[in-house]
């Protein structure tokens, strides 16, 4: 035995700091490391090494809990995955409502367990297809819907009551649920067993998105009216997916994720309760909307974080007493401002890497994204794909046969507490500024944003962060790949349409609608059975959208100094 490896052989660190300093510094010194500083995305220091001296005065028992039982921190159900999958949906929808009924089967024949149906920006805006502003963009990112008739030619063959069905949606999500409900009624189902949840989060508009329509006290009444209409009529459905994707999407940390997310839950749930509701009525039906994105032991920490934040805000602040109340129910979808137009395949690769953190951290349910969302909508071909990685994950890793394994992993918990004491920086700021609304108005959050999102682009410009494909390991030349296009034609057969609908309807009767619909809203009276009275009459969802403008305004993007 030589005298090197005796010496090896002899050397036992007694603390990590005596290891740091003898053991793998003199393995630092001899080959050195790849990075001068390692980071997560929220720029929190990765150390080289966790120990349990990390979680110093750390208490499994309050930190964790158990699933199923508050803090929630390990999942909001005691089997998790073991008792159900989470719920494999993908988003689509484009074109006319015949185009995406025809995705819809052919996504539920491949196993999908439920529907996410993307909205065009006229839709999202409360424009009919045939408006002047809607020319150029009916059904390109998403489905044209304006009537009764769209809606129910987009669900045509599909049981409502059986199905779960997300809508992203949100100026309008009073307009889509009244025209959900409605085909619904049609099919004979039980309004009260629809199950599903429209987006319904104007506050992340405000901050990162921008399809918003009225002022933010405006928005929030007819959200509130919807959170009291659901809790009443219609009380398996999730009246709100407070989103903290679109907030990561526009350049956030993970931190600032859930800071910035949850505290726009606290203004809606104080809303509410200044709206007279009580807070155990409506919160178990408050969901949430993630992003899964790539740094993937933070996006693990990030949703265990959340989770015992939310039910800490419940309890505590807002004094919830049904369990439902404190439990962060969410829906993750991979990181679309992650995908390149360089190299398209390696698109797959990080959707399954992010799909797994997601499902590491608890997720309710998934969506990945198709390997050319960054050219176009995804063809058939990359949806099938996409969803057969998560049934991959589900049925061949093994990682859903136990609740939250990473638990107890010493650099997991560090991550999830400083997460959390970060995010709860954020919220203790955004308070002091008198809340989301007011933080909004003031421009905080939005600068936050900029600001990180400023950081990440110097960042990848000097290669301190890496995307493969776009600053390192190019290729020469891009092979072309199918993408999907929309007809351009499609707009002239949507107005056509309309024309035709408007030709044939009670035009009677659509107007004491309307007219019922401005005297609601100028008053107190719940919005949504006027809403779904106007839209049953065939009355459309710009006119519906024009009426409630009368009312209430329009909310026009503020310059910041």
């Amino acid at each position: 035995m030589s005298t090197d490896t005796h010496k090896s052989q002899q050397q036992t660190s007694a603390s990590p700091e005596q290891w740091r300093e003898t053991t793998y510094r003199r393995a630092v010194e001899k080959g050195g490391e790849r990075e001068p500083q390692f980071t997560t995305s929220s720029e929190i220091p990765v150390q080289p090494l966790y120990t349990s001296d990390d979680l110093a005065g750390w208490d499994a028992r309050t930190a964790l809990g158990y699933p199923g039982e508050y803090p929630y921190t390990r999942g909001v159900r005691p089997t998790m995955y073991r008792g159900r999958f989470w719920t494999m949906r993908q988003y689509a929808g484009f074109g006319t409502a015949e185009e995406s009924n025809q995705r819809y089967h052919y996504l539920l024949e491949h196993g999908t367990m439920g529907l996410s149906v993307a909205f065009d920006l006229p839709t999202q805006m409360g424009y009919d297809a045939d408006h002047p502003l809607a020319e150029g963009e009916v059904g390109k990112v998403g489905v044209s819907i304006s009537s009764l008739e769209d809606m129910r030619t987009l669900f045509d063959g599909i049981p409502l009551e059986r199905i779960t069905t997300s809508m992203t949606i949100n100026s309008t999500a009073a307009i889509l649920l009244a025209l959900y409900i409605a085909v619904a009624k049609e099919q004979g189902a039980d309004v009260r067993k629809l199950s599903g949840t429209v987006q319904n989060d104007i506050l992340k508009e405000y901050i990162a998105r921008g399809t918003y329509i009225y002022p933010p006290r405006a928005s929030m009444r007819i959200i509130t009216d919807l959170f009291q209409y659901c809790a009443s009529d219609v009380p398996r459905w999730n009246t709100i997916s407070i989103s903290g994707y679109h907030i990561r999407e526009a350049g956030s940390t993970a931190a600032q994720e859930i800071g910035f997310t949850l505290a726009n839950g606290i203004a809606y749930v104080q809303a509410a309760l200044d709206a007279g509701l009580d807070v155990d009525r409506f919160a178990g039906q408050l969901s949430f909307f993630f992003n899964g994105h790539n740094n993937f032991f933070e996006e693990v920490a990030k949703f265990r974080a959340a989770r015992r934040m939310w039910a800490k805000i419940m309890r505590e602040r807002f004094g919830a007493k049904d369990a439902r109340s404190e439990m962060l129910r969410f829906h993750t979808q991979t990181a679309g401002s992650t995908l390149t137009a360089q190299q398209p395949d390696n698109n797959i690769i990080r959707t399954a890497y992010q799909a797994m953190a997601a499902v590491l951290g608890g997720t309710q349910s998934l969506h990945t994204n198709g390997k050319d969302e960054a050219l176009s909508l995804p063809t058939e071909d990359s949806v099938r794909i996409a969803l057969r990685t998560q049934q991959v994950l589900a049925y061949e890793t093994g990682v859903a046969d136990t609740v939250d394994p990473l638990a107890g992993s010493y650099y997991v918990e560090a991550l999830t507490d400083e997460l959390e004491r970060r995010a709860w920086e954020y919220i203790a700021k955004i308070d002091a500024l008198g809340g989301s609304v007011r933080a909004i108005e003031q421009g905080y959050i939005q600068r936050e944003i900029e600001e990180a999102a400023y950081t990440y682009q110097r960042d990848l410009e000097a290669e301190r962060r890496i995307v493969v494909g776009v600053n390192r390991f190019q290729v020469a030349e891009e092979q072309p790949i199918p993408i999907l296009r929309v007809d351009p034609e499609i707009g002239e057969r949507q107005a056509a349409k309309l024309a035709a609908l408007r030709a044939r309807r009670d035009s009677a009767a659509v107007g004491a609608a309307m007219a019922a619909l401005e005297a609601a809203a100028r008053g107190t009276e719940n919005l949504l059975p006027r809403i779904l009275a106007a839209v049953e009459s065939y009355a459309t969802l710009g006119e519906i959208s024009d009426t409630l403008r009368r009312v209430f305004g329009e909310q026009h993007e503020q310059r910041r100094a």
